[in-house]
């Protein structure tokens, strides 16, 4: 099977091609260099759509992920409809629902996004189910936080945090997070890739984890002893300085995904523990990355 790969040098392409290249045959398609109205879609069966303009820390324009989410998406879609490919999966995110909530996300929740990446994304989807139809199935897979080697951002900020300070101030907070090995949502992709089932799917490991209790996941696999302390003003005090740390650090965002293994019989390959383990153990060959 010919698959075509687009972003496939970012985080999840690599470790994609890296695991699945003796399986299938890949071709990728960068945006930025290649010229799609060139593209050869000779014998591609299926479209993994990684390429995305992701939440930007410092900022970006409406019309700049309407450019890249959905412009360039949907222009891909309709080159690959045209030229006979039968499946297309688009990597979508959680943000398509809203933010950090109490509440419980699943495939069937309304969606309600509240930042401009979360909007295009959603509405990129809405585009894309529009061009189904018997001969070209569309899967939109919503992922929460990927997590793997070669992770950054705030991931490898918190790992850095830990190998080098000893005492942090992120003890007893007890909201629930949901993230997913790097490992576990490329078998839902080779999953979805075999059974090629159209529809809304969700990514997640098999349990969410607690701020306090994913830092001592990570001193653990990084053989580092640290205390994690509760500090009684420091989360009101980041509150209101660094409304977005906090909201990272002390929010919930929980996704449940029973309708997503029913549906496609899947088991994830690695638990959380097993996931930080395999990360932590790559990274620690380049420990100087956080020092």
């Amino acid at each position: 099977m010919k698959i075509l790969i687009t972003g496939s040098s970012g985080f999840v392409g690599s470790y994609f091609i890296d695991k699945y290249k003796n399986k299938y045959d890949i071709k990728t398609f960068s945006f930025r260099k290649d010229d799609i109205n060139i593209l050869d879609w000779k014998e591609i069966d299926v479209v993994f759509h990684l390429s995305a303009l992701v939440h930007q820390m410092g900022g970006a324009s409406t019309e700049e992920y309407e450019r890249v989410n959905v412009t360039q998406t949907l222009q891909l879609a309709k080159k690959a409809k045209e030229n006979g490919v039968k499946y297309f999966v688009f990597m979508s995110t959680v943000k398509v629902y809203g933010e950090e909530t109490n509440s419980v996300y699943t495939e069937n929740i309304i969606c309600n996004p509240e930042d401009e990446y979360g909007k295009s994304k959603l509405k990129a989807e809405l585009k894309l189910l529009k061009l189904e139809n018997e001969d070209f199935k569309v899967s939109i897979l919503r992922t929460p936080i990927i997590y793997g080697y070669g992770v950054k951002a705030n991931i490898k900020a918190l790992i850095s945090l830990v190998n080098k300070i000893p005492i942090l101030p992120f003890g007893k907070i007890e909201n629930k997070r949901s993230m997913v090995y790097i490992g576990n949502i490329c078998h839902l992709v080779d999953e979805l890739v075999i059974q090629q089932k159209a529809g809304i799917f969700l990514a997640s490991d098999d349990k969410p984890l607690s701020t306090t209790k994913f830092c001592e996941l990570i001193s653990k696999n990084l053989n580092k002893k640290i205390y994690l302390v509760k500090i009684l003003f420091f989360e009101s005090l980041l509150k209101l300085l660094k409304p977005s740390f906090h909201k990272r650090l002390y929010g919930s965002l929980e996704v449940d995904n029973t309708i997503t293994r029913e549906k496609l019989n899947l088991k994830n390959p690695y638990s959380v523990e097993e996931g930080i383990r395999l990360m932590i153990k790559k990274d620690k060959e380049n420990i100087t990355e956080y020092n």
